[in-house]
């Protein structure tokens, strides 16, 4: 807070920084030509909320999960109804050191994003890009606009273009996540 600011004038200029760099992002898609759509909806926190509040099937909703992989930050994108399962992730890399990383991680790293609401675009961070291989062979995709209050809809094809990711199976469905924690 500066000196003689509100606490009301904190939260709208901070509410102004999150708008400039979702103008960037938007920014970004325009000068790349991509066709997309912004979609407005209630604050959402979880890929889960944000798949009901914009009427998008979890299915074809992205989430972006920041990973580490052999201590390397990278960024995942899988469906909003699966996990990352780190036992395949870990087979996948060949890796024995897989992990989620830290909720303070995502605000050193994303500081123009509100925390959790990072798009999947990792490659504008300088974060190798992790598809699943599931939503690779998606139309579209659906995912975070930096704030928790707007998604963008746009080709997979295009984001794949702009992303460049690496695609691989490393996720599996909630249910059989769900189903494997119960039997342990």
């Amino acid at each position: 807070m500066r000196e003689g600011e509100t606490f009301q004038e904190l939260l709208f200029n901070a509410k102004e920084a999150f708008m400039a760099k979702l103008t960037d992002l938007l920014r970004y898609l325009n000068s790349n030509n991509i066709e997309f759509q912004v979609l407005e909806h209630d604050p959402a926190f979880s890929a889960h909320e944000v798949a009901a509040r914009t009427k998008v099937p979890e299915s074809e909703m992205a989430k972006a999960i920041l990973i580490r992989i052999e201590g390397r930050y990278w960024m995942a994108v899988l469906r909003a109804d699966q996990r990352i399962h780190q036992p395949l992730l870990k087979r996948t890399f060949a890796a024995k050191n897989v992990h989620i990383a830290h909720e303070e991680d995502l605000g050193l790293l994303f500081p123009d994003c509100q925390l959790g609401a990072m798009p999947p675009f990792g490659n504008l961070y300088g974060l190798p890009v992790l598809v699943e291989d599931g939503l690779a062979g998606d139309e579209e995709i659906v995912f975070n606009a930096c704030t928790h209050t707007k998604a963008i809809r746009m080709k997979f094809k295009d984001f794949r273009r702009l992303a460049k990711p690496v695609i691989a199976a490393f996720a599996e469905p909630r249910s059989v996540m769900a189903i494997r924690e119960l039997q342990d």
